[in-house]
């Protein structure tokens, strides 16, 4: 789990470029949440990609992530009209990409979210609202098998995907974790007690974390911190081991400091920067 320094000449461009797709009307603090959590886990260059008219809000809430106002519905929520942009964006710009922190389900949303996953050249990080909008589509993994993907369901999300019930996912976590992955191609991150991270074929099991992270926006936190690490060069298995891992110890920090019962995810990313100067000095 070392993080290596920093080369002296290097510059932003040498630590990629993230993409962040999602918020809705009452929901924007997740992509903030997710922004701010990349550019602390080290990420060059951070965008959001927004609906336009959330866009004055998010420019407000952030100050070093980037915006790409999209085109929206009346609802507030992305339009089927944004997708063309945001995939020549992420063909053009971006090194990897989050979709999913706040996005909503609306039907039109739904179809913007397929489109732009299926037809996306870089590596996917599918959170949230995008697990749910793919789960009677899953086979849209497959037209991403080859760039990669990462999915950080929930034990809930986790039962819409596989149709089970959510007790039947808690009484084989691993089993059911490491079974998905293998058939669809892609990278597991099934989230609790015990986060399982899964490729298929290996398989982590952390043991960092503390029941105060059972708060709101964590999982946001999360994909932000994974986002940021796929696009700095890990591969989406490390990127996913590493960033829960990662998540898991700025909430123990956190911990320290907050106790259970007040840790927000906002003290989450606060204590990044403690956990990378740790992680660096063990090199």
């Amino acid at each position: 789990m070392f993080m290596p320094k920093r080369r002296s000449e290097s510059h932003k461009g040498d630590y990629g470029h993230l993409l962040i797709l999602g918020g809705s009307p009452g929901l924007t603090g997740a992509v903030c949440l997710a922004a701010r959590a990349a550019l602390r886990s080290g990420c060059g260059l951070v965008t959001v990609g927004i609906p336009a008219g959330l866009n004055m809000i998010l420019e407000v809430k952030l100050t070093e992530a980037m915006s790409l106002p999209l085109a929206d519905t009346q609802r507030g929520t992305f339009s089927l009209r944004a997708a063309e942009t945001c995939l020549d964006f992420i063909s053009k710009k971006a090194d990897g990409v989050v979709i999913g922190p706040g996005i909503s389900t609306e039907k039109e949303t739904s179809q913007f979210v397929k489109k732009v996953i299926s037809g996306a050249d870089k590596p996917v990080i599918i959170d949230a609202d995008a697990i749910k909008i793919i789960s009677g589509n899953k086979d849209i993994l497959r037209h991403i098998e080859t760039v990669g993907s990462i999915l950080t369901p929930h034990p809930g999300e986790m039962a819409y995907l596989t149709g089970e019930t959510i007790q039947e996912i808690q009484r084989t976590r691993q089993e059911k974790a490491i079974s998905f992955a293998k058939e669809y191609k892609t990278v597991v991150v099934l989230k609790g007690h015990n986060t399982v991270v899964t490729d298929g074929s290996q398989s982590y099991v952390n043991l960092t974390g503390n029941p105060g992270m059972a708060t709101a926006g964590s999982g946001d936190v999360l994909a932000g911190i994974i986002g940021s690490l796929l696009v700095q060069g890990y591969g989406c298995f490390q990127a996913a081991k590493k960033g829960v891992y990662i998540h898991g110890l700025a909430g123990d920090f956190a911990l320290k400091e907050k106790g259970e019962t007040s840790l927000i995810s906002s003290d989450i990313i606060e204590s990044l920067p403690d956990v990378f100067q740790y992680l660096v000095r063990l090199n």
